[in-house]
């Protein structure tokens, strides 16, 4: 399969009984998502990178951080999502005051008829499959800390009990990016936990007629389920099992390297104060892998690591402040890094 190229036909007659195997399934689920993408576009007007970005995070069975003003749609985005994939969807809005207990639960003491007290535990809003932590720079870095946790683990202790958390699971964050009063930035080890980071802009013009029509009418179309978390799962498996050629795995690690600190770089890249470890080439890996899926192609090409290094690697790096003060910026570096893929 490595050799096969993803943009040309497949005659499923040369190949060996496992190759067509994954080659129908790759076309099968390629119909679905087109379903899926459809389905979404029937309420979400434009943004179409957007959309694709998320759903490249779902099928990576990663998290996102998705950073853009109010009012952009990304709450009825998660919504719509856990509608159309048949996920269990819930929300929390994050705030000064939340604690992690609000998040993950916690156990209550309760008495029975009889006068035996026990304690029950009582799941929070992480006991889901699609998760919105809305504006999640405004909780104190405890929560933050405690959601990460789950988001890495798939489980929550509490009271020294380990609780699982459903499968799929998937969290999609918020971050405001003008107001800055009253917030806790993340980290940068616990922003390394999103796959992606998905940058939400206004939509155009025609997008924004469209859904100014269709949202201010009597009625207002809702979405429509087009798949389930059973078959979110399998696909999730399939993305892991798709070819990726040497090609591919050589420009992911060139990529990859080439944003670390290097002092003797020319450009904006001698700004770098720190780079992408290895959990960004294996983000990179699987969002290639997905976005090939996504599109219905059998392996991914170079071209999706040049398409996937801004939101993959963009919350991975810093700038230095001599390169600030320069008016350099990530998008300068990623920018350096990713043209000789080009």
């Amino acid at each position: 399969m490595d050799s096969v190229n993803s943009t040309t036909p497949i005659n499923t007659a040369q190949l060996n009984g496992s190759q067509a195997d994954l080659v129908a399934e790759v076309e099968a689920l390629g119909q679905r998502l087109n379903l899926v993408r459809e389905r979404i576009g029937e309420v979400i007007f434009g943004q179409t990178e957007v959309v694709e970005q998320a759903l490249i995070t779902l099928l990576s069975g990663g998290h996102a951080l998705l950073i853009g003003v109010p009012g952009l749609a990304k709450t009825r985005l998660v919504e719509t999502l856990g509608t159309i994939l048949g996920l269990d969807d819930k929300r929390i809005q994050c705030t000064p005051d939340l604690m992690p207990a609000d998040i993950l639960g916690s156990e209550v003491l309760e008495e029975s008829e009889t006068g035996r007290r026990s304690f029950r535990f009582i799941p929070g809003p992480v006991f889901s499959q699609l998760l919105m932590a809305d504006e999640i720079n405004r909780a104190s870095p405890r929560t933050q800390s405690a959601l990460l946790q789950a988001m890495q683990e798939g489980r929550v202790s509490i009271a020294g009990q380990y609780h699982p958390l459903p499968r799929p699971f998937h969290v999609l964050a918020t971050q405001n990016p003008l107001e800055q009063e009253g917030t806790y930035p993340l980290p940068e080890a616990q922003l390394d936990r999103f796959l992606l980071q998905i940058d939400v802009d206004y939509p155009d013009l025609d997008s924004e007629r469209r859904m100014l029509i269709a949202t201010t009418g009597v009625t207002e179309q809702p979405p429509r389920p087009a798949m389930t978390a059973a078959e979110l799962l399998t696909a999730q498996r399939l993305v892991r099992r798709i070819p990726v050629g040497e090609s591919v795995v050589d420009a992911i690690l060139r990529l990859v390297r080439t944003g670390r600190p290097d002092a003797a770089a020319e450009g904006p890249r001698r700004y770098v104060a720190w780079g992408p470890g290895p959990r960004a080439s294996q983000a990179l890996m699987l969002a290639c892998r997905a976005r090939a899926l996504l599109d219905g192609r059998y392996a991914p090409s170079v071209d999706d690591v040049v398409a996937l290094a801004p939101p993959v690697l963009r919350h991975r790096m810093a700038v230095s402040f001599a390169g600030r003060a320069e008016g350099v910026t990530i998008v300068n570096v990623i920018e350096q890094m990713a043209l000789p893929l080009r």
